[in-house]
């Protein structure tokens, strides 16, 4: 019965995040420290030594910064809004999450740790300049978003990061028992997942029935999208022997700060998009683990 709960642990927190979407979102002021204390557990795991960015990251990067524009000039002619909400999930910086999945498929968490950095810090410097040619007018300065992206980011990527690698220099013998805890990251990514899909199912039920066929167009548009990314990413990633690294880092993303980014500077029917994409992202994150599941026999 353990076994089966576990193989079917991310579609499980989907389905009770649809169902009972209106408990789950009171518990979103928890999401962050969630998040913090998976990382803190995942990086735990690795050395600073092994954190060091490769040639494919960048190449990683470009896809994400470049295709994001080639997306929305592709779409914009047909649809604006559906260009918008396509575009940010390729712009979109990489997850904070994505280190406990990869660390669960068996790829490298330090490499995935660096390419996130990059990622997100990245995207912190030219996603306002992206938005200022597409977005709408609003009344923050580019220092004050770079700032607030930044804030954002740091909280829950960096500190957990610098913790880990303070416990390893300071106390060592702490971290080992925290890294024997590796495999609570899985259950609190879950718990994560249904409180961010139920706040995902309650902001779409409140949209006006006028913007149904544009959010439908959205999310298949983000379906290709997605799939399109994790493709691409295992496909780069396999050259330099980094194939799960190379699919998770381009194709999870950090939707959490992505929605944010919408609705500050695209229209926020766009919001939706990144929205959909979390459903997809998680879909194959579930195929992903339970295949591993079942074609190792393997525990997370």
């Amino acid at each position: 019965m353990i076994r089966f709960i576990k193989s079917y642990m991310l579609p499980i927190a989907m389905c009770l995040g649809i169902l009972f979407y209106k408990f789950f979102t009171q518990l979103s002021i928890i999401t962050p420290y969630l998040i913090f204390a998976m990382l803190f557990i995942t990086y735990c795991k690795i050395s600073i030594k092994e954190i060091r960015f490769e040639k494919f990251h960048f190449y990683l990067l470009a896809i994400q910064l470049f295709g994001s524009i080639a997306v929305y000039l592709a779409l914009a002619g047909i649809n604006p809004l559906v260009a918008q909400g396509s575009m940010i999930c390729l712009l979109a910086p990489t997850a904070t999450s994505a280190a406990v999945i990869t660390g669960m498929l068996g790829g490298s968490i330090a490499s995935l740790t660096a390419y996130s950095i990059l990622s997100n810090l990245c995207v912190a410097v030219f996603a306002p300049v992206i938005f200022s040619f597409i977005g709408t007018h609003t009344d923050m300065t580019f220092f004050q978003s770079f700032l607030y992206i930044l804030k954002e980011v740091f909280p829950l990527l960096i500190l957990p990061l610098v913790f880990a690698f303070l416990l390893e220099k300071l106390a060592p013998s702490i971290k080992s028992k925290i890294e024997a805890l590796h495999g609570w990251s899985f259950y609190l990514w879950a718990l994560a997942l249904t409180i961010v899909v139920a706040k995902t199912v309650s902001f779409v039920i409140k949209q006006s029935a006028s913007n149904y066929s544009i959010e439908i167009s959205m999310a298949a548009c983000t379906f290709v999208i997605c799939i399109g990314q994790f493709i691409v990413g295992r496909k780069i990633g396999s050259r330099y022997n980094q194939t799960v690294t190379g699919g998770q880092g381009l194709g999870q993303k950090n939707t959490v700060l992505t929605i944010w980014m919408a609705l500050s500077y695209l229209d926020p029917i766009s919001s939706v998009g990144p929205g959909a994409y979390v459903l997809w992202q998680n879909i194959v994150n579930s195929y992903q683990l339970w295949r591993k599941q079942r074609k190792h026999k393997v525990d997370f």
